[in-house]
């Protein structure tokens, strides 16, 4: 593996450990437990971005910057959905 493949599968498999740890955040009864994978979901989070970060600034990653606009626009798509709980 040469070392854009290797930061790529770094990357994919801490998005996979994220998702796992948050469905275990969610589910979980024990507080204490609980904590410990918001935690790790939170470094795992700060993981991903050093990866994509280091990816980005070798060029195997190509970012377009977001209008204002389209920001606004996607801000206020997402502003409207409000989770609702039903008894």
């Amino acid at each position: 593996m040469n070392e854009s493949e290797i930061i790529t599968d770094l990357l994919l498999t801490e998005k996979k450990m994220s998702t796992n740890y948050n469905l275990f955040a969610s589910e979980c009864t024990n507080v204490q437990l609980r904590d410990t994978f918001v935690n790790l979901l939170t470094q795992g989070h700060k993981t991903q971005t050093a990866l994509f970060e280091a990816g980005k600034q070798k060029g195997w990653y190509k970012v377009e910057q977001a209008q204002p606009q389209q920001v606004a626009q996607a801000g206020q798509k997402f502003s409207n959905q409000t989770p609702t709980l039903q008894a």
